[in-house]
């Protein structure tokens, strides 16, 4: 063994008698467990969170949308398409054409709602974005049907306007005559016609509620958000062979930045912008990102504490100890040696407490995951029922490197004083 190791332990750790230094270490010992297990098990479980919010979001949201970098869509999206096709990683696109339209329930104008349409392709979508597969009611039909289209709503929307499907009717049937509700999507440049003519009345387009989705982790995007056919809404907003943009779904989502540069080198900047499921919703996602390290800061405040006591501690052992320093040096133990004795109770005090900080954080965040120990309050109106939990490597690495850095540092001033010592007035001193 070291001797260095040796004395730095024996300084530190009193086994015969519990003094006010060893208390003080004790303490500073104690606030560095309590830091990085805090700060392992919130990072874990924001980390938990953050997987869960953008697992649904990118379920909603393409891995990637092409969208005209000017106000207008743009046309040819077919061509664009095939290109698209051809790339690495790419799994399926679908072409989309999105505008606002006042929703009216069967003529009455008092049951009306402004929602965002979307015009697509039925069978591209399936494999951009789960609302296909979240269709709870009826089935996700926009395709013209006996002269007429089909449109299919939230649940949300569809509950506070009273909307029905066919399969509502059928399980309903015998109770009351009922049939499946209609509903008119009267566009923005319709009711400007009807505004500049007192003649012309509003091009409305009647639909049949097919089917109800239910994105139940996105209350907003239910109450909002309306599927019909994209040939329909090139029709209701006027807009004939043209897109307001193209959505991409990738092999894995973590291609996106990658794939995101190859369609830049396809694409022109000043016609296309491309947007990763990142940027999509980025303010989002830097909000959460902020909340995590945010949240780290206030706890790393723990650690701080710590490493103050450690100073304080060091320095009580290095007045206490003045005499066998003294008596060291006396022997030929160098002044960078005594410097690294009390560097090394710095460094155990920050190895020892970043392990046993370690080992508790990673065992209970690793339990949850398991065995869910701890539940979530209110999990009956969401879709988890215990804290969710993900440890990421590069979160604990950080931790124990700023954990022992911070610890070595605070061990730098009591060093340093130590071996300023002189050997003769130590020793004059105790005599």
């Amino acid at each position: 063994m070291d001797y260095r190791y040796y004395i730095a332990r024996r300084y530190l750790i009193d086994w015969k008698k519990i003094s006010m230094i060893s208390l003080i270490s004790g303490i500073s010992f104690m606030g560095v467990v309590i830091g990085v297990f805090a700060m392992v098990v919130v990072l874990s479980v924001m980390n938990g969170f953050g997987d869960v919010v953008r697992g649904l979001l990118v379920d909603l949201d393409p891995h990637i949308r092409i969208v005209s970098a000017n106000e207008r869509g743009f046309k040819n999206a077919d061509s664009l398409q095939a290109q698209l096709g051809t790339l690495d990683g790419v799994v399926s696109t679908s072409a989309y054409l999105e505008g606002k339209a006042l929703l009216v329930r069967g003529g009455n104008v008092d049951a009306n709602r402004v929602v965002l349409v979307r015009g697509v392709n039925q069978k591209q979508l399936a494999g951009v974005s789960s609302v296909v597969d979240q269709t709870t009611i009826g089935e996700f039909d926009v395709k013209r049907n006996e002269g007429r289209a089909g449109i299919v709503i939230g649940s949300r929307l569809g509950q506070e306007l009273s909307l029905f499907t066919e399969s509502d009717t059928d399980l309903l049937s015998g109770t009351e005559d009922m049939v499946a509700s209609q509903v008119q999507l009267l566009s923005a440049p319709g009711i400007e016609r009807m505004m500049n003519s007192i003649f012309s009345s509003p091009a409305a387009s009647l639909f049949d509620v097919r089917g109800w989705y239910d994105m139940n982790t996105v209350p907003e995007y239910d109450e909002t958000n309306v599927f019909i056919d994209l040939a329909e809404a090139q029709r209701l907003f006027r807009t004939p062979g043209e897109v307001s943009g193209i959505e991409l779904r990738l092999e894995d989502s973590k291609l996106a930045s990658r794939v995101k540069g190859d369609i830049q080198t396809m694409l022109s900047a000043d016609k296309y912008e491309v947007l990763t499921w990142y940027d999509i919703r980025k303010e989002l996602y830097d909000v959460m990102e902020l909340e995590k390290w945010g949240a780290s800061l206030i706890i790393a405040l723990i650690i701080v504490i710590a490493a103050f006591n450690i100073v304080g501690s060091l320095t009580m052992v290095v007045m206490e100890k003045r005499y066998d320093i003294g008596v060291l040096m006396s022997m030929g133990v160098s002044r960078e040696d005594i410097r690294k004795i009390f560097l090394l109770q710095g460094a155990i005090i920050g190895i020892a407490g970043t392990g046993v900080g370690l080992i508790t954080g990673l065992g209970l965040c690793l339990l949850q995951q398991q065995f869910g120990l701890v539940p979530l309050i209110g999990s009956d109106s969401f879709i988890l029922d215990a804290y969710p939990v993900s440890i990421e490597f590069l979160d604990v690495s950080i931790i124990v490197v700023i954990t022992i850095g911070l610890c070595l540092l605070a061990a730098i001033y009591p060093a340093h004083r130590a071996s300023l010592i002189k050997p003769a007035e130590a020793v004059q001193i105790m005599d």
